[in-house]
């Protein structure tokens, strides 16, 4: 009977590899940060599990690999338009994931366990909803602008009136100004000549003949 080395690999260890690396790849995550979860999970370190994948597991799921970059191209592309078109396009996009996971059935059924497709699934649901949640967020977010911005247009608008107000208030000052100059001009004419008609009553008289004598 040969002895089992206390570190040698289980095949639930390599199932548990297999599982969070594909998760990580659908997802969109490294494959560093598999093998440190996985190193977590069954007391390895990362650079055993990253050896351990690279050497033995990996080439019994080259075909799951493929799906999980495939479903990761479509959950990106989805993730995308869910933020523009909202939760609709998101369940679309569940939908055709999930139909991709069943027609890709007999070729991953030794590969994946029933627990790793219940998982994925549930971490789909999971996104969709933090997709809708960020979803409303954004609508929120941009209906608070829009009043934002009616707002500061009302705003505008109102200080723009006050500035005509005061631009017309100014001409009728201006022009009220311009007048009393005149006037004060006009007044300080008169003035001066009815000061010279006085100096010359004083410095003129008429003598017997009825003639002007000027006094020195």
């Amino acid at each position: 009977m040969s002895a089992v080395r206390q570190d040698a690999w289980s095949a639930e260890d390599d199932l548990i590899l297999a599982e969070v690396t594909l998760r990580h790849i659908r997802e969109g995550s490294t494959q560093l940060a598999a093998f440190e979860e996985v190193g977590e999970r069954i007391g390895r370190t990362s650079a055993a599990c990253g050896f351990r994948w690279n050497s033995c597991v990996r080439k019994k799921y080259e075909e799951a690999i493929s799906l999980a970059k495939s479903q990761r191209q479509k959950r990106s592309y989805y993730k995308k338009q869910s933020s523009l078109s909202g939760p609709q396009v998101a369940g679309v996009a569940a939908q055709e994931l999930e139909q991709d996971v069943y027609k890709n059935d007999g070729a991953t059924e030794e590969t994946l366990s029933i627990d790793a497709v219940i998982r994925f699934l549930r971490q789909w649901k999971g996104g969709l909803q933090e997709s809708s949640r960020q979803y409303k967020l954004l609508e929120k977010t941009l209906r608070e602008k829009e009043e934002e911005l009616a707002r500061l247009r009302s705003e505008n608008e109102r200080l723009l009136k006050e500035v005509s107000e005061v631009k017309t208030d100014y001409h009728v000052v201006n022009d009220d100004y311009k007048a009393l100059i005149q006037i004060m001009d006009r007044a300080r004419r008169l003035a001066f000549l009815n000061e010279e008609d006085e100096e010359l009553k004083t410095r003129f008289k008429m003598d017997a003949n009825g003639n002007l004598e000027r006094i020195e």
